[in-house]
């Protein structure tokens, strides 16, 4: 009976720790990268814009070709919604919403995932001209684990976990826009 307590003194205590420590780890994460791309601004904005058009360049998209897509709304507007469906754990279901526009310049998106797991976060692109004929593109999502869930950053790299889809899709939107 004595070890039974023990144990369990044990296991409450690691509880208590854990949850002691997520009160002081970090809530917020950012992930951005970036692309200069040898077309103007002009051009690569226009592109950009429309949401349809991260089928072409998306890694997520490429994951599941029998993925559902389903779009509400007018693209390259605020409040177009690209929502998608699929079987595929990695994909999931989820939707994608313009959420503002700075004309010429940034593009926000609220991403509102279903499944696997219920989340949202929020996404941008912008556009900065790095001469008259490059065009530097920024591609970022931010996001918020609440409490106690936040302990799980202190071991999950986001950077490293999503950033290398970012950088994929924008060297895939480089190679189409530079064609």
């Amino acid at each position: 009976m004595k070890i039974v307590l023990i144990v369990l003194f044990v296991i409450i205590g690691i509880i208590v720790l854990a949850l002691v420590t997520a009160l002081f780890v970090k809530k917020e994460y950012a992930v951005e990268k970036e692309v200069v791309i040898n077309k103007p601004k002009a051009e690569v904005f226009s592109y950009i814009l429309q949401l349809k058009n991260q089928d072409n360049f998306s890694v997520w998209t490429k994951i599941d070709p029998a993925m559902k897509k389903e779009y509400r709304g007018t693209d390259g507007t605020v409040g177009f919604v690209s929502a998608w469906d699929s079987e595929n754990k990695n994909a999931g279901k989820g939707e994608q919403e313009i959420t503002k526009i700075s004309d010429g310049n940034r593009i926000d998106y609220e991403l509102r995932f279903i499944k696997p797991f219920k989340s949202t976060s929020e996404a941008y692109m912008v556009t900065e001209k790095s001469s008259d004929s490059q065009t530097r593109v920024k591609w970022g999502f931010t996001g918020k684990m609440n409490y106690p869930m936040n302990l799980m950053l202190l071991f999950m790299d986001m950077n490293k976990m999503i950033g290398k889809d970012f950088e994929n899709g924008l060297n895939n939107l480089k190679t189409l826009l530079e064609k």
